[in-house]
């Protein structure tokens, strides 16, 4: 048998902070771009232009493209609370400073081909402005690009691993790496630090790692020496010995931690597993960036008026592939005002639920309730292509449906009011189904005249009730749509069904010592209060036809007690997940973390008692986190989610931050805490011990952090 001999020379172009997108797309040239250009690829800041004889770098300034994210995003730049909020110039104009520079390969041969690979199933469009012989159509989408025979016996490929952009130089029996020369033209200089290339532009610097070179023949990987050379600008690189009769393997991995890929500022709010273990993220978009795919049910951006210093926006859709590689669909969905989305729940067939609200007077309802007002409650179900509605109303009164106290934009002193507790938290509400793919609403209303039907609870109560609806699987027909609420304020954040009886039980915050429903028996029969009236959480049980509420416990100190979580497990317990900040109840738990802010309950089905409650944090007096994700799985662990610091503190929540979290088998490889982070936390059944917990974001930054939404 004849051996085959390669050797790899893997650069990995590491542009700090510039490509950092977790899976570049290479997009093929028909027309649209310069003539010179093969594909490009767009990351966060910049765009890769691939060429017959090299590559184009385009590079924005990353704290332009900062600070222009903190002015559409309404708080200060880095998410801090000591910094100036970033403001829109005097002139009106957003300015943002760009350089380009190019990588030629010397002594390159003359006749190149390029093979892409990794088709993805989908294509781009790209018709702009009034030359259609610039406009491109059908434009197909590649995860990698190999040009062959760069040099005798000699490829390079292009792709992306773990956010990073790569490409290798690929040296087969034949092939010489000493031919390999790369002149940079542009740059301000090019240098040398700890093994790595520096290239200095205006805009930032980017760095080239250290050129990792390894063969396989003898079942393993053997690292190759191998270092970058630098003549003024031109760089090569100095190869040790190597086997010339071993076989060289690459094998790259992908990471599963994505951007959309959006060229317009968009905000995440929503995500939800779909049934083959995609997953569909919904946020909004502020323009016309966002990747839509062609046949998808709404490719054009409507937009609406400005809320503060923000243009109008639409909800925006993404479905990834299982491993997050591909995108499935994209797409746009909304009127000409503003809408965004607050839950989504896929069925058995992947077909997607999307609840949220709107103030678009077209709206694409099929059908409507009410006489609508200002912002209504919307729900809308996307078939499993994303290409067409299988159902979409709107339900609306006078007032503003689907918003809890008030729109965090534009921002009012103080922050923190009533049963708005995080930034975000005026657009919780939770969409949920049935065994017959009836759909279920928690959410909030402050119209008088909301539409009710088959009503336990026909008229308001206070200035801000909740709202549980029940509709039909295609959006036809509400099934019964009620108010709940007491004399106060009230509000339904979260919805889930006993596996057991079928009954609702619903829950969230109130500031009503009326709440409906019999309290004879449950765990808080009456309404916590120091002398100054502030939230507590509630839990109430219905007939999943909506004809009677069962009961309904109160869960709280005298502090500020919040639900934001509430699911079953198979068995028919319900649980409860929330912050505090009084004493919350620890009961027959092995597991707590004393004195924190953070509350996991189990109740007995008829809310009489707990049958476990603990806490965990890392001690500080207000919650550290805004919670937006609970589970508990089929071995009775539970799962919570949620994000700290950053904007909650810049913007006035007075809450904590994630410094200080309980870590328990913590994730690897990410960037340095900030306080600002994603928290993961997972307890096991019973609470007997605390599984996991970890954050994950980046470190600096606007701070990590969902918009508003369940998931």
């Amino acid at each position: 048998m004849r051996k085959f001999t390669v050797a790899i020379l893997t650069v990995i172009a590491f542009l700090s902070p510039f490509l950092l997108h977790a899976q570049m797309e290479f997009v093929e040239n028909k027309g649209q771009w310069h003539s010179n250009v093969q594909y490009k690829g767009s990351f966060n800041t910049g765009a890769f232009f691939l060429e017959n004889k090299g590559f184009t770098v385009a590079l924005h300034n990353a704290e332009d493209i900062a600070n222009v994210a903190a002015i559409m995003h309404g708080h200060k730049a880095d998410g801090s609370a000591n910094k100036a909020v970033a403001t829109m110039p005097a002139d009106g104009k957003l300015k943002v400073r760009s350089f380009g520079y190019k990588v030629r390969f010397l002594g390159a041969s003359e006749k190149l081909g390029s093979i892409p690979d990794k088709a993805l199933p989908t294509h781009n469009n790209y018709i702009i402005g009034k030359d259609s012989s610039k406009w491109g159509s059908n434009c197909r989408v590649f995860e990698a690009v190999t040009y062959k025979e760069i040099y005798p016996n000699i490829d390079i490929r292009y792709y992306s691993q773990g956010g990073i952009l790569k490409y290798d130089f690929i040296v087969k029996p034949g092939g010489n790496p000493d031919f390999i020369a790369m002149e940079y033209v542009g740059p301000k200089s090019i240098s040398l630090k700890e093994k790595e290339l520096v290239i200095a532009t205006p805009v930032g610097e980017v760095k080239e790692l250290y050129p990792y070179t390894y063969q396989s023949g003898t079942g393993k990987n053997e690292a190759v020496d191998c270092k970058y050379v630098v003549k003024g600008n031109v760089v090569s690189f100095k190869v040790g010995k190597y086997d010339p009769k071993s076989t060289l393997i690459i094998d790259p991995s992908i990471i599963f931690s994505s951007f959309t890929g959006s060229t317009a500022d968009n905000w995440g709010y929503t995500a939800t597993p779909g049934p083959d273990g995609s997953l569909f993220a919904g946020g909004i978009s502020f323009g016309t960036g966002y990747p839509v795919s062609p046949g998808a049910f709404d490719v054009t951006y409507g937009g609406g008026p400005s809320e503060g210093n923000f243009p109008g926006y639409d909800i925006a859709i993404f479905k990834f592939s299982a491993n997050g590689a591909r995108r499935i669909y994209a797409t746009y969905l909304g009127g000409t005002g503003n809408e965004q989305p607050h839950s989504m729940i896929a069925d058995a067939q992947g077909n997607l639920v999307i609840a949220g609200r709107s103030n678009s007077s077209d709206y694409p309802a099929l059908n409507n309730f009410g006489t609508g007002g200002l912002y209504d409650i919307v729900i809308t179900k996307l078939n499993a292509t994303g290409s067409g509605l299988l159902g979409s109303v709107k339900i609306g009164g006078s007032g503003d449906d689907g918003v809890n106290i008030r729109p965090k934009y534009p921002v009012t002193s103080p922050s923190a009011v009533s049963l708005r507790r995080n930034y975000g938290d005026d657009a919780r509400s939770e969409v949920i189904m049935d065994g017959s793919n009836n759909i279920y609403l928690a959410s909030a209303t402050q119209s008088t005249d909301f539409f009710t039907r088959n009503a336990v609870q026909p008229a308001i109560g206070g200035a801000q009730d909740g709202v549980i609806l029940k509709l039909n699987s295609n959006l036809s027909n509400v099934l019964f749509s009620t108010y709940f609420g007491g004399s106060a304020n009230d509000a339904c954040f979260v919805a889930s069904i006993s596996p057991t009886t079928g009954d609702l039980y619903i829950a969230g915050g109130t500031e009503s010592a009326n709440l409906p429903g019999n309290k004879t028996g449950v765990i808080g029969p009456a309404f916590n209060t120091s002398g100054t009236v502030v939230p507590d959480g509630f839990v109430t049980q219905l007939k999943s036809d909506g004809s009677a509420i069962t009961r309904t416990t109160y869960l709280g100190t005298i502090g500020i007690d919040l639900v934001y979580g509430l699911k079953f497990d198979k068995f028919g317990y319900p649980y409860v997940m929330g912050t505090t900040t009084g004493n919350w109840p620890v009961v027959n738990a092995t597991f707590q973390n004393p004195n924190t802010k953070q509350f996991i309950s189990k109740l007995q089905p008829d809310l009489s008692g707990f049958v476990y409650s603990t806490v965990f944090g890392s001690g500080t007096s207000v919650p550290n986190i805004s919670p937006i994700a609970f589970l508990v799985d089929r071995c009775e662990n539970v799962y919570v989610s949620g994000w700290g610091g950053g904007i909650n503190d810049s913007q006035g929540y007075s809450t904590g931050s994630t410094s200080g979290m309980p870590q328990v088998n913590p994730l690897t490889g990410i960037p340095p805490a900030d306080g600002a982070d994603f928290f993961f936390f997972v307890l096991e059944r019973d609470a007997n011990s605390q599984l996991f917990g970890s954050r994950f974001g980046q470190n600096g930054g606007l701070g990590d952090h969902v918009d508003g939404g369940t998931s």
